[in-house]
């Protein structure tokens, strides 16, 4: 990682030495999250990848033994809403095995995006109609369900990396899974739950 570390008075050697100890730890958790907020393979490994560069170039401004984890999944939480607001303004993306598929008439054959284990893998762990619920969500409030239920951060530490007061986590974590619920409750009841 030669990446330019801004204002720095921290060496390169500490500074690798330093990522590695209190981050490294944390890349399946931020990869975990990032796929959940993206629902897509690659766009998970970008953002990870860049929340990683940030923190590195950073990392002058990280106190060691506070809660890391925290602070990277603030970062990752700031680049999914910049990359949000870039793509909601730009034009919609159009995957390559589709147009291929379009253009040599192979409808028969699985695209590779619909064909990626981990993400199959993610999807059956919460089940297809609670993954599609959770993605349905508007961004604040998958964000607020993804961080609290499925990463189990305390209401402080929501705060924190979504920059809102706590009754304002309260709030929104109230909506979301309020909207959950109604979005999940003919599936619940073909489940045979009341």
């Amino acid at each position: 990682m030669d990446i330019l570390i801004e204002n720095s008075k921290i060496s390169p050697t500490v500074a690798h030495a330093t990522f590695k100890r209190e981050f490294f730890p944390h890349m399946d958790a931020m990869y975990n999250f990032a796929l959940k907020l993206t629902n897509d393979v690659d766009e998970a490994r970008d953002l990870v990848q860049d929340t990683c560069m940030k923190a590195f170039r950073f990392i002058h401004s990280f106190e060691p033994g506070t809660y890391a984890k925290a602070w990277l999944f603030r970062i990752l939480k700031n680049n999914f809403i910049n990359d949000y607001r870039k793509k909601s303004r730009g034009p919609s993306k159009v995957e390559f095995e589709w147009v291929e598929q379009s253009i040599t008439g192979d409808e028969d054959s699985e695209p590779a995006f619909q064909a990626d284990l981990q993400a199959e893998t993610v999807n059956e762990m919460l089940g297809d109609e609670i993954t599609a619920a959770i993605q349905a969500l508007p961004v604040d409030f998958r964000m607020i369900i993804i961080l609290c239920d499925l990463e189990e951060f305390s209401y402080e530490e929501m705060a924190r990396i979504l920059n809102i007061p706590i009754g304002t986590v309260r709030s929104r974590l109230h909506r979301a899974r309020t909207l959950l619920k109604e979005a999940l409750t003919t599936y619940a009841r073909s489940k045979g739950y009341v």
